[in-house]
């Protein structure tokens, strides 16, 4: 019995992160290398637990309003001034279910069906899926690979038409951690604007960069009217199961962003946005302790990768991952991606995945421990040295 549902839910596919993910859970090798999924290896830091605690044993098990507590709401706005150079107001800010409901939120309220929604590839696939959620069309616009992936303005310039409702642009990027330039940056909300298109800065990697410290986009820009950005607790402090995120930009655009979530999930978890607050005011030491581990992963990747033979990486200047050239290896990125699991023991994430300017390439997280990052690429060299014959 076939059951009908709508064209925008059965145009929707899987990510081929969480199709490899599936295939890791049902392996029998209880020795498998996980470098898949985009998930910090660390707890949640010792005194966020515990506020949550506190705020359980507390009572505090009940709604909270629809845009979040708002101590939470000062907390993050005093957080995006001080770390991010983005002066917003707390009343400018919704609390989410993660940054993941943060971006569906303002796809829907800004897509109109029809509508394009330009997203700079390689990109995280689930910008795309949420376009076509909201009756909008995706539309790739591929970054130059010699150029490492950063952002080319006129590209997406060229590809801007007053059928575009939102321009993506993820910062540091996954999956290849590049941080944009700010001068195109710059270009792009300004065409944007132009346009009477709106720009998502999804920034959840901001706190992760190696060379500079991260300056939030809606900062950088004059139309900052224009900057819808995206936020999370789950990368930088650990919190990826907490589900905690928010959505700031424009008060306008903010109130009724607040209105969905009104009649989605009401509001994010109480208990979850008290460790929010304790997170964001709490002390940064192991904040810092982890991008350092972070940094040094990264450098053990690259370095490792640079040994290899026919294969190469962009060096990362943000986030955790190296999105890897496998070209030289027979059969697409999801075959070579298959091979490394059932014959390697390492998983990775097909670069197919992420557009079409991810082909040839597979995504590695390294956010794992040394020990089994050398393992992984111990394995991921003597594959390519098996194929190779070199």
């Amino acid at each position: 019995m076939t059951i009908p549902v709508t064209d925008r839910v059965a145009s929707v596919e899987r990510s081929k992160i969480r199709v490899m993910y599936d295939m890791a859970e049902e392996s029998d090798d209880g020795d498998l290398v996980r470098l898949e999924v985009g998930e910090p290896d660390f707890d949640t830091p010792e005194h966020v637990t515990e506020a949550a605690f506190e705020a359980a044993r507390g009572g505090a098990t009940h709604y909270t309003s629809n845009a979040g507590l708002p101590e939470l709401r000062r907390a993050i706005a005093d957080r995006l001034g001080t770390d991010r150079g983005v002066h917003v107001e707390p009343d400018a800010i919704t609390v989410t279910t993660g940054g993941m409901e943060a971006l569906h939120l303002a796809m829907l309220a800004v897509a109109a069906p029809g509508e394009d929604v330009l997203v700079p590839t390689p990109s995280w696939p689930n910008y795309a899926q949420q376009a076509r959620l909201a009756d909008a069309r995706p539309v790739e616009v591929p970054m130059p690979e010699e150029e490492g992936f950063d952002l080319d303005p006129d590209r997406v310039i060229e590809a801007l038409s007053e059928e575009t409702a939102l321009v993506v642009l993820n910062s540091p990027s996954n999956p290849t951690g590049r941080v944009f330039d700010t001068d195109a940056v710059r270009e792009v909300v300004d065409a944007a604007a132009r346009h009477d298109a709106y720009v998502i800065a999804d920034e959840s990697y901001a706190a992760l960069t190696y060379e500079n410290e991260y300056r939030g986009i809606a900062g950088l820009v004059d139309r900052s009217d224009r900057v819808l950005t995206v936020g999370t607790c789950s990368k930088e402090y650990a919190m990826t199961g907490w589900r905690l995120g928010w959505l700031a930009g424009p008060e306008t655009v903010i109130d009724h962003v607040t209105k969905i979530h009104e009649s989605t999930t009401a509001c994010a978890s109480s208990v979850a946005q008290h460790a929010g607050i304790a997170a964001l005011t709490g002390p940064r030491e192991p904040i810092e302790a982890m991008r350092e581990a972070f940094r040094e992963r990264r450098d053990l990747v690259v370095d490792r990768i640079d040994g290899m033979p026919g294969l190469s990486c962009p060096r990362p200047e943000g986030a955790f991952y190296a999105f890897v050239d496998v070209s030289p290896l027979d059969g697409t990125s999801v075959d070579v991606a298959e091979r490394l699991l059932k014959e390697y023991g390492v998983v990775v994430a097909p670069g197919e995945g992420f557009g079409d300017a991810g082909r040839g390439r597979v995504r590695i997280s390294f956010a794992n421990g040394m020990e089994r990052l050398e393992t992984g690429m111990d394995r991921l060299e003597k594959m390519a040295r098996d194929e190779l014959g070199r």
